[in-house]
């Protein structure tokens, strides 16, 4: 076994001494954490489940597929893999979304291919941004997002940008 096997278990023991140190009941605080985090669960549930639906009626309505074989030929002239395209869409908005399309670009295309690679390089390196700022500024009770959606997207648009430039730069393709 290799040091990463412990861990877990080390970082719990470390609680648990600290606590005894310190004399805290550890047990009573986990169970106070645990209530305060099933509160915030009930509060986001509704902005999850609007934003899970939105998804589902986007993809199922043919929007996203309409959209990405639109923007394809023009994507591909850039320099930028039709095949990500889909991905590119989703993955701001969905992680479980996103993961599904990346899952294909790999069965598809396979892992070492160009596509596979830039998508790989775009799930490490973008953020679902309006899943994060739904769910973070609903527990925060923020109303006002001033910049946020813009910089998140703009992060986004250069991490895409920028997977297919380094795939190219490191691999030569």
């Amino acid at each position: 076994m290799n040091l990463s096997s412990y861990i877990l278990p080390i970082f719990i023991g470390l609680i648990l001494i600290i606590g005894l140190i310190k004399k805290v009941d550890v047990f009573s605080e986990f169970i106070e954490g645990a209530k305060e985090n099933l509160k915030v669960g009930v509060e986001i549930m509704p902005t999850l489940i609007a934003l899970m639906t939105a998804i589902g009626m986007f993809k199922a309505s043919g929007g996203l597929e309409l959209i990405t074989t639109t923007v394809a030929p023009i994507i591909h002239k850039l320099g930028f893999p039709a095949e990500c395209v889909a991905l590119a869409l989703i993955r701001p908005i969905s992680g479980s979304g996103g993961l599904a399309v990346f899952e294909s670009i790999l069965n598809d295309y396979g892992p070492d291919s160009f596509a596979g690679r830039v998508a790989s390089v775009m799930m490490g390196s973008t953020e679902t941004t309006f899943y994060t700022i739904a769910v973070y500024y609903s527990v925060t009770k923020v109303k006002k997002t001033r910049h946020t959606l813009l910089c998140s997207l703009s992060g986004d648009l250069t991490g895409f940008i920028f997977s297919a430039l380094l795939v190219r730069l490191f691999f030569v393709i």
